[in-house]
C-alpha cells in the first residue's frame, strides 16, 4: 500500500549485512516499494563497527542491479569518523565503489571527547569529497560547534542527516530533539540542505520518518532543503547517475 510520505529516497538503511541489523536486501526493496518509495541507499556499517560489514561486500555491491522490486538501489555506506582528524576507516579504493557514503560519530570508533574535538573531526570528515553525509549529528555526547559545521556543510556541500531513529521513543542517542532544532534552525538561516534517513535495521523501518517529518513541520522548515523529497532532487544534489 503506497503512502505519501515527505521522502523519496531513504538515504540511510541497514541489512543483514551491518552485523546487527535484521533483514535481506530482497525484504529492504519490497518494504521500499510497498511504501511508495522511488529507492533507498544501502549504507551498511564499514568495518570498524564491531560486526560491520567485511570489505568484500563494499567491493561487490556492483553486481547489484539498480532496481530490486521496482525501486531504485543505490550503494552507499556507513563509515566511522575514527579520530578528531576527522578520518574515516574506509579507503579510496572502496569509497570509489561507492555513490553515496555517510561519516558517522560511534561510541565503539570514535572517543569521546571536547566539543572542539568533535568539530574538527565533523570538519575534516567533510574535507573527504567521498563523504556526502554526515550521519545522526544530534547526540549530546558528541557536542560540536553547531554554527561553524552547518557552514562547512554549505561550503563542501556536505548533506546533515536528520535521522528518524535518534528521535525514536526508542532511541538510544541523547538530547537528539532539542539539537536537532538548534541544527535545523542554523541550517534554514545558512540555506543548508539536510537528508532525512530512516537508520532503518530491519524492514519495517525503511522509509520511516514520521518523528523528523513531525518536526520539520512543527518547524516550518522549508522543503526547499531537503534534499531527497524527489528523485530529481537527491539525484542533482548529490551527483549520482541512473
Amino acid at each position: 500500500m503506497n503512502t505519501k510520505r515527505m521522502i523519496a529516497i531513504d538515504t540511510h538503511t541497514h541489512s543483514i549485512a551491518s552485523g546487527h541489523a535484521y533483514s535481506s536486501l530482497e525484504e529492504m526493496a519490497r518494504a521500499a516499494f510497498d511504501k511508495g518509495l522511488g529507492g533507498f541507499v544501502l549504507t551498511d556499517h564499514s568495518p570498524g563497527m564491531p560486526g560491520g560489514a567485511h570489505l568484500y561486500h563494499f567491493y561487490n555491491l556492483r553486481v547489484l542491479p539498480r532496481t530490486i522490486h521496482g525501486v531504485s538501489v543505490f550503494l552507499g555506506a556507513e563509515a566511522n569518523i575514527i579520530n578528531y582528524d576527522g578520518e574515516i576507516d574506509l579507503e579510496d579504493d572502496v569509497l570509489n565503489c561507492l555513490e553515496l557514503v555517510i561519516a558517522s560519530f560511534h561510541i565503539p570508533t570514535c572517543s569521546i571527547g571536547s566539543a572542539e574535538e568533535h568539530t574538527s573531526a565533523l570538519l575534516g570528515a567533510m574535507q573527504n569529497h567521498h563523504v556526502k553525509v554526515i550521519g545522526h549529528p544530534d547526540d549530546d555526547r558528541y557536542p560540536f560547534d553547531v554554527q561553524a559545521v552547518v557552514r562547512a556543510a554549505g561550503e563542501t556541500k556536505t548533506l546533515l542527516e536528520m535521522n528518524n531513529t535518534s528521535l525514536s521513543p526508542r532511541g538510544f542517542r541523547v538530547g537528539s530533539r532539542g539539537n536537532y532544532i538548534k541544527l535545523l534552525n542554523e541550517c534554514r538561516k545558512q540555506g543548508v540542505m539536510i537528508t532525512l534517513g530512516s537508520d532503518a535495521h530491519y524492514s519495517s523501518r525503511v522509509g520511516e520518518c514520521d518523528y523528523s517529518e513531525a518536526l520539520l513541520k512543527e518547524l516550518n522548515f522549508p522543503e526547499e532543503l531537503i534534499a531527497n523529497n524527489s528523485l530529481e532532487r537527491f539525484l542533482d544534489v548529490t551527483g549520482i547517475r541512473l
